[in-house]
């Protein structure tokens, strides 16, 4: 699937909204593909682009290979059967049974009532429903609306699955429970997944690679893994922030500075890095002493990911080389200490720019700067998570 420069426009004039304003993405076939963005960024009005749903303003949406613009409805009809869709709210027929909801788009396209009956049975079994076929939704938890839901979009065989934040209605249990059903639909059916939400854990947990949306633009797109530990755009600092809870947040720094008064550092934890060995050891060789006072290392995309924050205790003299051979190694956000905090932390991978000699030593005591004159030109400023 693949977006060309594409636009939407409701209204004209002063009064027009910019619903989805130059979007180009390019969707790989076989991967889950997350779109996130607050309430407004435009990412439903995407997935209707998508689907044909809205007509664009302007630019092109190619489906399996075929632009769909400007196609006849009956086009794109035959488009639409190739787009399986998963609503927020379920949008199950509260008169039919479990099996008459998975059975309906089979008796719109025209299936024999042999082959509808094979069909929803296969469905139910592979989303473990085959004991509710008989029920109705009404008697049906949040977790098995979905699941039929789930069944109902893939009853006509599409090549693509639109989930529109299908699990912003469930508990956190059931989410994880209907995120890894849409695993098994990709991995095992070996359908293209695209997954609309406003929740970095969706997105952390389960695709491959993500677009961030703001205000009807798409401002970052890449690997989930590498939006997670170097996120560039603003609105992808704050996602990030939203989902790891490795860092503390100003509160849980607030709390940590009343117990540990020392330097307080946060030290990123990415795969392929030695970043534990290194830390103890330059702890060692520079006879600093650093206690792990917060932190913790999880998965995004299956792959390690976190950070520890440490109490470091010892002179500025041994600190600054200490946090300069540090950050040639890991990512690094210094928290200052209790009596001179740093409120705006900035991340911090050391520049490898050559020194200046007529640069002030960055070990120098400086009275009016108790941590080294040269702290922002000792490390080049980034985010490592928005906070």
């Amino acid at each position: 699937m693949e977006l060309r420069h594409v636009s939407k426009t409701f209204g004209e004039g002063d009064g027009a909204v910019h619903a989805v304003d130059d979007v180009s993405l390019s969707i790989r076939r076989g991967e889950i593909f997350g779109v996130i963005g607050y309430s407004g960024a435009g990412k439903s009005t995407l997935v209707r682009l998508v689907n044909a749903l809205e007509t664009v303003t302007s630019g092109e949406v190619v489906v399996d290979g075929q632009v769909i613009t400007g196609l006849s409805e009956r086009r794109v009809r035959e488009v639409r059967s190739r787009i399986g869709m998963v609503f927020q709210q379920f949008n199950l027929l509260s008169s039919r049974t479990v099996a008459g909801n998975v059975a309906y788009p089979l008796k719109v396209a025209g299936w024999s009532r042999e082959k509808r009956a094979a069909r929803v049975a296969e469905l139910l079994a592979f989303v473990g429903l085959a004991d509710k076929a008989k029920a109705y939704p009404r008697q049906l938890s949040g977790g098995q609306k979905q699941r039929v839901g789930i069944a109902r979009a893939l009853a006509a065989q599409p090549t693509i699955l639109l989930a529109d934040e299908a699990t912003s209605a469930l508990d956190p249990e059931t989410t994880r429970e209907v995120l890894a059903l849409l695993r098994r639909v990709n991995a095992e059916l070996g359908i293209t997944i695209v997954v609309i939400t406003h929740e970095m854990e969706v997105v952390r947990s389960t695709c491959h690679r993500v677009a961030v949306m703001e205000h009807g633009r798409v401002v970052e797109t890449g690997d989930v893994y590498d939006v997670f530990s170097a996120p560039r755009a603003d609105a992808a600092q704050r996602f990030v922030g939203t989902a790891l809870h490795d860092r503390p947040s100003r509160e849980t720094l607030a709390r940590l500075r009343e117990r540990h008064p020392g330097r307080l550092v946060t030290v990123g934890v990415r795969e392929g890095a030695s970043t534990g060995t290194d830390l103890f050891r330059l702890l060692r060789e520079h006879d600093v002493d650093g206690s792990v006072v917060y932190g913790g290392i999880s998965e995004v995309g299956e792959r390690p990911f976190g950070s520890l924050t440490v109490e470091l205790d010892a002179p500025e003299d041994r600190i600054a080389p200490f946090l300069l051979a540090l950050g040639e190694r890991a990512d690094v956000v210094d928290l200052g200490t209790a009596e001179h905090p740093l409120d705006d932390p900035r991340v911090a991978r050391l520049a490898a720019a050559p020194a200046d000699e007529d640069a002030p030593d960055p070990t120098d005591d400086d009275p009016g700067d108790p941590y080294g004159l040269a702290r922002d030109t000792l490390f080049r400023h980034g985010n490592l998570g928005g906070r």
